[in-house]
């Protein structure tokens, strides 16, 4: 039974239309994932949906007693509270209803109270917020003030689910969390007996949690059934059947447009009727809009950096009487694509900093590699100057840009990164979440760079511009460095992953997230003595080949649990990381080549004269010749595994 609808809803800011006529209807227990374009409205539509908003036409119809809550992408806190009487806000008029009643105030019909404290569950109150600060593993006491990006959407959810709600509405709720933190808020999700809609880039999250994927695409709701990796599929072959769809048309309106210029040739009775048919086809086709275009991103490349990028020995740095690394070890060489993992405060920003010679370690030795030229992304925008327009800041002063040797106009550059040029004199502070981030990107790649560092670069990023920004690092042929939380685009991207181990120890391992997983519970059973750590073992051998350098420092081996299984429709495929798409690419030439000197061996072998001419080395030829058979079968092996994803 449908708990909330939207009926032929509509929303427009400007000219454009957010929401045309569109219509949706959540079910009892659903968990659905919205996604869509950034700045197609999908936080708007959420505000509609909780009440906050409303619509300049249509109908929000929501069942009677349903309770609601809402978690927004930058919650807001009262100054000077704590966690525990934030956690209570989440109660609303309870703790008022009950407060009445026990004063006794004059006028108050106490039998109304009571039976409103009832039928809220507020008698106990103050239990519910210790039981939900349990559950989420908050401590009351500590000013909001104090907690990191992470702690406060803890708080945040904890705020919404103590008034045990119906249906919890979460913008970007993995935004600022952690890999273990993301994985809580999995569990969680997955257990709570409401209906969900949450929106989220993270698609690995939306793997995991979501029964249902809605889809926010020119305006209209269209609805997938399953998680991320079903809709992915459903989603190209609609798109297939729609350009196909669409290109009829358009040969079918040239066909008329050519007729009309002709001239009438037939009864006047038929030819008005098929300029009627011309004038409908027309206005279907100017109303027509059609897929938004994908973001044309390249990097502004500087001179080479040495080989060798960065070398630490036995590094330590402290801060506070804690270390946050300790004896660390390793090299990293040009072309590497690291990505740092670990909790939020493990000190992964302290290590970047001391891998690119911002700051001294307290112990040990760091030497930088030669003509490094270094451009960051921060997370926290604070580069962002939010009353320029979005052309003075990619180029200030000057209406040209120039990458790669080649100059190009702002207003055209804007437009790789789908600004129009009508918002090229737009302020910065009218773009949403993940516009800003797209300019931030916009600005960084225009400036020649050797090293990439990313941090976070993933927050509020829309789907399809993740897509294009892994195959950019992928193909980029300098360094880059990747703080992310969003697993698999650390999976797409990364050739080795530095992982916070606790403790102030890092480890290095090869691959992303997954390999790390596979690779640390594979120690972990080999240590323990495990009867699967052989299974577990054949399975890490899939994992691509160990690059050729000086290993980091190993730490103790532990790594979190695997996120936990949910009910999907399809599993995801993890795309090619970079050295397998280079693997992919090589083994076709690889495979020709052995089968070429395969055939003349046995070609030379075949030959009654070589046995008298080169006898001693017949064997060898034959020996030779098995040992290509083996060759060949471990690379079809490997292409029948690489090709398909």
């Amino acid at each position: 039974m449908a708990v909330l609808t939207l009926s032929n809803a509509c929303l427009a800011f400007g000219h454009v239309a957010l929401l045309d006529h569109t219509d949706f209807a959540l079910e009892t227990g659903e968990r659905v994932g919205l996604i869509g374009r950034n700045g197609t409205g999908k936080s708007s539509l959420l505000k509609i949906m909780v009440g906050l908003d409303k619509l300049d036409d249509g109908q929000v119809q929501v069942q009677k007693g349903i309770e609601l809550a809402y978690v927004p992408q930058e919650p807001t806190f009262t100054d000077g509270a704590t966690v525990e009487s934030t956690v209570s806000e989440g109660l609303g008029d309870i703790r008022e209803l009950r407060e009445r009643f026990e004063a006794h105030a004059e006028g108050d019909d106490l039998d109304a109270l009571m039976t409103q404290i009832e039928a809220r569950n507020g008698w106990n109150w103050e239990q519910r917020v210790e039981e939900t600060l349990q559950r989420l593993h908050l401590s009351a006491d500590l000013p909001i003030a104090s907690l990191s990006g992470g702690m406060k959407k803890r708080v945040a959810l904890a705020r919404a689910l103590v008034a045990s709600p119906d249906v919890l509405f979460l913008d970007e709720p993995t935004n600022h969390l952690d890999l273990d933190a993301i994985t809580w808020l999995e569990e969680l999700l997955v257990d709570f007996k409401g209906s969900i809609v949450l929106i989220s880039h993270d698609r690995a999250f939306l793997d995991n949690v979501c029964t249902r994927i809605v889809e926010l695409d020119r305006g209209i709701l269209r609805s997938y059934p399953g998680n991320f990796a079903a809709y992915q599929g459903l989603k190209e072959r609609e798109l297939a059947d729609e350009a196909l769809a669409n290109a009829r048309f358009d040969k079918l309106l040239a066909q008329e447009e050519v007729w009309i210029r002709k001239g009438v040739e037939a009864r006047r009775t038929r030819s008005v009727a098929r300029i009627k048919r011309l004038e409908g086809l027309r206005d279907a086709r100017s109303s027509r809009r059609d897929v938004v275009g994908r973001a044309r991103m390249e990097v502004s490349q500087g001179d080479r950096s040495g080989k060798i990028v960065a070398e630490l020995e036995d590094v330590g740095k402290v801060y506070a009487g804690r270390a946050v690394v300790k004896g660390f070890t390793g090299t990293i060489l040009r072309g590497d694509k690291v990505g740092l993992v670990g909790p939020n405060g493990a000190g992964k920003t302290t290590l970047l900093k001391m891998i690119l010679g911002e700051l001294q370690p307290d112990s040990g030795t760091v030497k930088q590699g030669a003509n490094l030229n270094v451009a960051y992304f921060d997370q926290m925008r604070d580069n962002l100057n939010l009353d320029a327009t979005l052309a003075d800041f990619i180029s200030p002063g000057s209406e040209w840009i120039e990458i790669n040797g080649s100059r190009k106009h702002v207003m055209g550059y804007l437009q790789d990164f789908l600004f129009s040029p009508a918002r090229a004199n737009s302020p910065v502070r009218t773009l949403s979440g993940g516009e800003r981030n797209r300019l931030l990107l916009a600005r960084l790649f225009a400036k020649p760079s050797n090293v990439l560092v990313l941090d976070e670069p993933t927050n509020d990023l829309d789907i399809d511009t993740l897509d294009l920004l892994e195959d950019l690092l992928a193909e980029y042929p300098g360094t880059v460095f990747l703080v992310s939380h969003d697993r698999r685009f650390l999976d797409n991207v990364v050739t080795s992953t530095l992982v916070a181990e606790g403790e102030g120890a890092w480890r290095e391992y090869e691959g992303g997230v997954e390999d790390w997983l596979i690779q640390s519970r594979r120690a972990k059973a080999i240590a323990a003595g495990k009867p699967g750590a052989a299974n577990i073992a054949a399975a890490t051998k899939q994992t691509p080949e160990a690059n050729t350098r000086t290993p980091v420092s190993v730490a103790a081996d532990s790594a979190p649990a695997a996120a936990p299984s949910a009910p999907v429709v399809a599993t995801p495929k993890r795309k090619l990381s970079y050295k397998e798409q280079r693997e992919l690419d090589e083994l076709p030439a690889r495979i020709e080549a052995l089968e070429t000197e395969q055939a003349e061996l046995n070609k030379q072998l075949a030959d009654p004269d070589i046995y008298k001419k080169e006898g001693a080395n017949v064997a060898a030829m034959h020996a030779r010749v098995e040992v290509i058979d083996e060759e060949l079968m471990h690379l079809l092996e490997r292409w029948e595994l690489l090709s398909p994803r």
